[in-house]
């Protein structure tokens, strides 16, 4: 018996209904047998041995459900022998109730019940017609019998949909847990991600920075080393700046994505020449936390790229809003490589951007505008 099941029963023992009917069982035969009016010893055993295999089903049913089944089968089946023979109607009072208790039962199959129910038919009518028994007891006892069958399926159906219901229950609740498993799963996976993209990229750049510091000194190039230590100290802002908005990802308390690009606006703005203008169109809604991050670094690696490659130059940011998605592009001047400044090292480069994209989803283009004068970002995130 499965786990559920075994809940089922033990809680159908303690239930009250459970209660009511082994208690209203028992009543009526106890009744039936302090009232029959019987002289025959091997009727009386019949009747004897009827009853203690009810009890036996009352005490195994909870725990046992197939065995407690057969012996109420037994049960039921024991008084047809002695309806012909019977001096009153006791052996038909108990065949009815125990043979409408079987038919109630869930465990046994549809085919068991039938088969108990089609032998004590034939029982019946065969003790009937031996006993000579009058023609209307003769098809009146097989009626009521047909009868309290029916009645018994009927509430064997309820009970069935009722352990249905359960079950659909039970295992709404597995795929619940195993979603919730799931869904923690993928958020470890997040967080190991944005944590790797950070710290792995930024502290291993800035390794690599402060040793060949440690070797410049060494050598005596103390401007060497002086200009390696202000990359280091760069790569330290900028790591710090993505793992805070990594942290503030993670937990979904990032600003909204407007204000996010106006704070990174003001934030070139003080620290490099030139001017950047900022335009937004469409409807302003809300974007999950991964898709905005996701942009605000794309708007941050375009901007440094642009201070990189055309210092002083002035760099459009533009947002847009649409149906279905929102569309960030920065536009900014493009000139010679060899304009780079000395002190700057990038953060994750287009490629992890692009790669951040994919993860919601989204994408990143580049190309070159008005002939090759304007270099122009677009990251595109499905919201």
């Amino acid at each position: 018996m499965d786990p559920l099941s075994g809940r089922r029963h033990f809680v159908d023992r303690l239930a009250p209904g459970w209660l009511v009917v082994q208690f209203l069982g028992t009543g009526m035969l106890v009744v039936a047998l302090l009232t029959a009016n019987e002289d025959t010893l091997w009727i009386w055993g019949l009747y004897a041995a009827s009853m203690l295999s009810w009890v036996l089903f009352m005490a195994l049913h909870p725990w046992h459900p197939r065995t407690a089944a057969a012996l109420l089968a037994v049960s039921a089946l024991l008084p047809t022998l002695a309806v012909g023979e019977a001096e009153d109607t006791t052996a038909v009072i108990m065949l009815c109730v125990l043979l409408g208790r079987f038919t109630s039962l869930t465990s046994p199959s549809g085919r068991t019940i039938a088969a108990v129910t089609s032998a004590a038919l034939a029982c019946t009518w065969i003790s009937c017609t031996l006993a000579d028994r009058p023609l209307g007891d003769a098809l009146g006892y097989p009626l009521l019998i047909l009868v309290l069958t029916l009645l018994g399926l009927n509430r064997r159906q309820q009970q069935l949909r009722t352990d249905q219901a359960e079950q659909l229950l039970h295992n709404t609740l597995l795929m619940q847990q195993e979603q919730a498993r799931a869904a923690a799963l993928a958020e470890r996976t997040r967080i190991a991600r944005e944590m790797h993209d950070v710290l792995a990229h930024s502290l291993g750049a800035l390794t690599v920075q402060l040793k060949v510091a440690a070797a410049l000194i060494e050598k005596g190039d103390s401007q060497g080393a002086l200009a390696r230590v202000l990359r280091s100290n760069r790569l330290a802002d900028e790591g710090l700046a993505e793992a805070r908005n990594a942290v503030a990802a993670l937990r979904g308390d990032v600003p909204s994505l407007p204000d996010a690009l106006r704070l990174l606006v003001e934030a070139h703005d003080s620290h490099h020449p030139g001017e950047v203008g900022l335009s937004l169109s469409g409807e302003p809604r809300r974007l999950s936390p991964t898709a905005a991050v996701c942009l605000v670094q794309s708007a941050r690696e375009a901007l440094t790229n642009a201070a990189k490659h055309a210092p002083g130059e002035r760099v459009e940011v533009g947002l847009h809003y649409a149906d279905g998605h929102v569309r960030l592009t920065v536009d900014n001047v493009t000139s010679s490589p060899t304009s780079q400044s000395p002190d700057h090292v990038p953060g994750y480069g287009l490629t992890g951007i692009r790669e951040r994209l994919a993860l919601v989803a989204g994408t990143l283009t580049t190309e070159r505008a008005r002939g090759g004068a304007r270099w122009v970002l677009a990251a595109e995130v499905p919201e």
